[in-house]
C-alpha cells in the first residue's frame, strides 16, 4: 500500500466530519424537512418551506429516504445525530442528540417549556419531571425555569446549535 493512499483516506475521513457553519446550517435545513415530511408533508413542499433545494435534502439524508410508489417518503425514525440546545440551570447549552425519538422528545419538552412560560401552566412540564436528554436534566421546576427567563438565557426560537457563517 502506498504511503499517499493512507493520508487522503485520513483526510476524507476528517472531511466528513467536521462541519463548517455553513454546512451545519443546511444539515439542520435537511432535519427539519425530514421532520415535516414525517409530519405529512411533501419533499417538495417541506423543501420550499425550509429553503432548500430537494436534491439537497436526498443527497444529505437519502438513507432516511424511500421511494414509495413513485413518491418520495420519510422512514418512520433514524439514529442521525443531531446538535440540538437544551435549558440547563447555567443556560440553553448545546448538545448532541443521538436519533429523531430523542429530537421529538426534545421538542415536546421545549414545547412544555414555552407554553408554561406564556401561561404560567406547569402541568405539562410533569410527564419530563426525572428525566434527562443526552445526559442533561430536563429542568421541570416552575421557580427555576423562570428565573432563567428572566435572566434571558433561555432560547426557544430554536432547538437546532448552529454558529452563524462567517
Amino acid at each position: 500500500m502506498k504511503k499517499g493512499s493512507d493520508k487522503s483516506k485520513v483526510k476524507k475521513e476528517s472531511r466528513k466530519t467536521a462541519e463548517n457553519p455553513t454546512e451545519m446550517l443546511t444539515r439542520n435545513r435537511a432535519l427539519r424537512v425530514l421532520a415535516r415530511m414525517r409530519r405529512g408533508q411533501t419533499l417538495t413542499a417541506a423543501s420550499r418551506e425550509e429553503h432548500i433545494d430537494p436534491r439537497t435534502v436526498r443527497s444529505l439524508l437519502g438513507a432516511e429516504l424511500t421511494d414509495v410508489k413513485g413518491r418520495i417518503q420519510a422512514t418512520p425514525s433514524d439514529q442521525k445525530r443531531r446538535r440540538m440546545l437544551i435549558p440547563t440551570l447555567k443556560g440553553t447549552t448545546p448538545a448532541t442528540i443521538r436519533g429523531s425519538a430523542q429530537a421529538s422528545r426534545l421538542g415536546q419538552y421545549m414545547a412544555a417549556v414555552g407554553k408554561f412560560l406564556r401561561t404560567g401552566e406547569a402541568e405539562d412540564l410533569e410527564e419530563f419531571e426525572g428525566q434527562s436528554i443526552a445526559g442533561h436534566p430536563l429542568i421541570t421546576d416552575p421557580d427555576e425555569l423562570s428565573e432563567l427567563a428572566e435572566a434571558g438565557t433561555l432560547q426557544l426560537d430554536s432547538i437546532y446549535a448552529v454558529e452563524s457563517p462567517q
